[in-house]
């Protein structure tokens, strides 16, 4: 597959589509920064066509030729229908419509892995004790809308190769009682209980609703934020173990993730969720549940875990997807 372009002055666009926003900026094939990013609602426009062509309204009509879009979804050939919000499209009508060469849809996390490699310094903040394996397969997570999974592996050839899948959707590992009692609850209203149930936005309303029903509380209509912001300020014991039990589930789904791969080259942490909660993360159960493996505790000591801090590193990977490394 051709991902170059004969002018590296040339911009691509780079896109990273969630079930909340889209994220689109510019890049240019000579290793300079991104640029132009913008955010966008998914919920004000009716597909992928539609916002691209409002960013780049915004950012002047720039001549492209090429595209790399991140999206929060499988792709299996040509027509996408997103699983967190309405947009349903085909790649190649959005190609002709945005009068591409090229244009290249990436699984999010797919894009996340590939950006991996490319995080240093203030991009990263780990998490606990660990050192990580040089050439070792890793591992990314992270809590959104939704919960995203990937990896990233080293072929014979010393290359580095992402592996998009749906670990998102593996069934919910309760690691004690409590666990195990609101995942009780959750069966009431899901015959199937994900991680991302329990470990993503959403996973923080159905969290704090199954822990109120087990006190015997009322509940308010509450969404992520609100569980977040009552949670950090200590002023709602249902909202403070929401976000405690999050964070502890999270580490155990972390600590699954690391032990399937051998993920020893480091276990990557983002999505929006993590990154509202500053300092609590740090502190909170989820470095202590990543590492409770039983007999496997001392290998478990042994990973590190990051936390991404980098602004944007879905796009960063989307455009090492087109061959770019930017500044």
């Amino acid at each position: 597959m051709d991902t170059t372009h004969p002018n590296p002055h040339v911009l691509r666009l780079l896109g990273d589509i969630g079930g909340t926003n889209a994220r689109f900026a510019l890049v240019r094939g000579d290793g300079s920064p991104i640029t132009d990013e913008v955010t966008l609602p998914t919920g004000q426009y009716p597909d992928l066509t539609a916002a691209a062509q409002a960013y780049l309204q915004q950012v002047g009509q720039p001549t492209l030729a090429q595209a790399c879009i991140a999206i929060a979804n499988p792709i299996d050939g040509d027509v996408l229908k997103m699983t967190n919000n309405h947009w349903q499209f085909s790649i190649e009508a959005t190609r002709q419509a945005l009068g591409l060469d090229h244009l290249l849809m990436l699984n999010d996390w797919e894009a996340m892995a590939m950006s991996a490699p490319a995080l240093n310094g203030r991009d990263l903040e780990q998490i606990g004790s660990g050192e990580p394996v040089h050439d070792a397969p890793k591992g990314l997570i992270g809590p959104g809308t939704g919960l995203g999974v990937s990896a990233l592996v080293r072929s014979r050839r010393g290359e580095w190769v992402p592996i998009a899948g749906e670990g998102g959707h593996v069934s919910l590992a309760p690691s004690c009682a409590r666990e195990a009692d609101i995942l009780r609850v959750l069966w009431q209203t899901y015959p199937h209980v994900s991680a991302e149930r329990v470990i993503s936005g959403m996973g923080l309303e159905n969290l704090y609703r199954a822990i109120c029903e087990l006190n015997g509380t009322p509940t308010e209509p509450l969404q992520a934020a609100q569980v977040t912001e009552r949670g950090l300020a200590s002023t709602d014991v249902a909202c403070e173990e929401a976000l405690d039990r999050m964070c502890r589930l999270l580490g155990n789904a972390a600590a699954n993730l690391a032990l399937t791969l051998g993920a020893r080259g480091g276990i990557y942490i983002g999505g929006g969720v993590i990154g509202r909660l500053g300092d609590y993360f740090a502190q909170s159960g989820f470095r202590t549940a990543f590492e409770a493996k039983g007999r496997f505790e001392a290998y478990m000591k042994q990973i590190p875990t990051y936390v991404i801090r980098a602004a944007q590193p879905a796009l960063i990977g989307c455009a090492m997807g087109l061959g770019i490394h930017p500044a």
